[in-house]
């Protein structure tokens, strides 16, 4: 484990020891701290305050890894998709989303995901593995290391992978993104978006930050949702819920629109009385172009009807427009391309469900 694998107290710590051990000034420490997160360094030679034989040192002892970016797309509406590749091949994607003085950055908790939802490119990949702790955050520090993007004002974990499903990892990454030592994001700019893995928002509700948390639901009646999204069958609605209830801050549920499947009205009375039971805010999401084989995203004038249900009963809702139409912005399209060009066979939407079912067990400890 390296200084960028830990929490930043931890890190800290763990610094304080090492200059110890080798007779190095304490001050030392507080020199090195920063380069880890608050103004990160891309090797240790590039520390010009430090001394040769120091740097070198930390260069033996502690190096900074980093993923290799494979590649960078931007669209016409601003919105830039990054490929990250990392030491093993595990390729995983960020993407950075400008909106006025608002900088949000999408990142990744795993390479893959294994809960095969049939709307979601990502899951037509089945499960990879589990993100490192310094993995997640790679994508928040390489942006702040280029004066081209530097530091994002959000942080959503709505990326490659379900984050619940690798809590020890993403559990360790929120410190570092929070942590004044680290990158310090404001907790209430960061938001971990889940399919709805109970004991993971559980842990995550423990938690003294707050935290943004997001559900993604897509349908409120049980039957139709387990038809999408398999983990409907292990954590149903109802116990959902009853898991958000323990949140002390408002959730949001995030509800992408597909058309005939989701967007009746019916469908609108449901996910009403399930919102005000919870006080949650509402985001619709037109289906994005790739997100799914054979669905297509509800109509412009589906959705505003849709949106004024809800709005018409007191439910806080936001419609969200799709970004980054032209450069397959949608988790996932960017590595299925990439792992296409390298030859690698992709799975259909129902390989990756059958996995889903039988392939992981959500509730595993983490690899």
């Amino acid at each position: 484990m390296t200084w960028l694998d830990q929490r930043p107290g931890n890190a800290a710590r763990a610094l304080d020891a090492w200059v110890a051990e080798r007779g190095i000034p304490a001050f030392r420490a507080r020199q090195i701290l920063p380069y880890l997160w608050q103004r990160p360094a891309d090797a240790w030679c590039h520390a010009t305050d430090l001394p040769r034989d120091l740097a070198d040192a930390l260069t033996r002892d502690c190096p900074l890894p980093r993923p290799v970016r494979e590649a960078c797309q931007h669209s016409r509406d601003g919105t830039v998709k990054f490929l990250w590749r990392f030491s093993d091949g595990a390729r995983v994607e960020s993407v950075l989303i400008p909106e006025g003085r608002r900088r949000t950055l999408c990142i990744s908790s795993q390479a893959g995901c294994a809960y095969g939802c049939a709307f979601c490119a990502t899951g037509r990949m089945g499960f990879g593995r589990h993100l490192a702790p310094w993995e997640i955050v790679a994508q928040v520090r390489e942006l702040v290391m280029d004066p081209a993007f530097g530091r994002p004002s959000n942080v959503v974990f709505m990326g490659m992978g379900e984050p619940l499903h690798n809590w020890a990892a993403v559990d360790v990454a929120l410190a570092m993104l929070n942590d004044p030592r680290g990158l310090g994001i404001g907790a209430r700019q960061i938001t971990v978006s889940t399919v709805g893995l109970i004991p993971g928002l559980e842990a995550l509700a423990r938690r003294p930050e707050q935290f943004g948390v997001a559900w993604s639901l897509h349908s409120p009646f049980s039957d139709r949702r387990a038809q999408m999204m398999p983990v409907e069958r292990k954590y149903p609605i109802p116990r959902v819920l009853d898991a958000l209830r323990a949140f002390a801050r408002r959730v949001t549920f995030e509800y992408v629109m597909i058309a005939g499947y989701n967007d009746r009205s019916e469908d609108a009375r449901a996910l009403a009385q399930l919102a005000r039971g919870v006080q949650a805010h509402v985001n619709l999401l037109p289906l994005h172009p790739g997100g799914g084989a054979s669905l297509t995203p509800s109509a412009p004038t589906v959705i505003a009807a849709f949106a004024e249900s809800l709005t018409g009963v007191g439910v806080n809702v936001t419609v969200r427009r799709s970004r980054g139409l032209d450069i397959a912005a949608a988790c996932g399209q960017l590595a299925i391309a990439v792992e296409h060009a390298d030859g690698v066979a992709s799975h259909d939407d129902r390989d990756v469900q059958q996995q889903a079912r039988v392939g992981v067990d959500p509730d595993a400890p983490n690899a």
